[in-house]
């Protein structure tokens, strides 16, 4: 399954948007860490490798501006450390 394919059969995580081929890989994955459950998370993982997943997260919590609740950021973080 592509990535692309894997978000449009969840439209209700990223409700903000209708253009699903134009959604870029740091858009999905914050939408599915901060939204999705772990199963979404977990398909997430096979799709995209969870390192790459990671190294997507760290760079945006980097950020100024990050779009993660707190507690979505302290678990991928605890999460992150632990299994990538």
């Amino acid at each position: 399954m592509t990535l692309k394919t894997f978000i449009k059969k969840r439209k209700h995580l990223i409700w903000y948007t209708k253009d699903f081929e134009n959604l870029s890989k740091e858009a999905i994955v914050e939408s599915i860490l901060n939204y999705g459950n772990f199963k979404n998370v977990k398909e997430l993982f096979t799709i995209l490798d969870i390192k790459n997943v990671a190294k997507i997260f760290y760079k945006q919590i980097k950020r100024k501006r990050c779009n993660y609740r707190p507690e979505i950021k302290n678990y991928f973080k605890l999460y992150f450390e632990k299994y990538a």
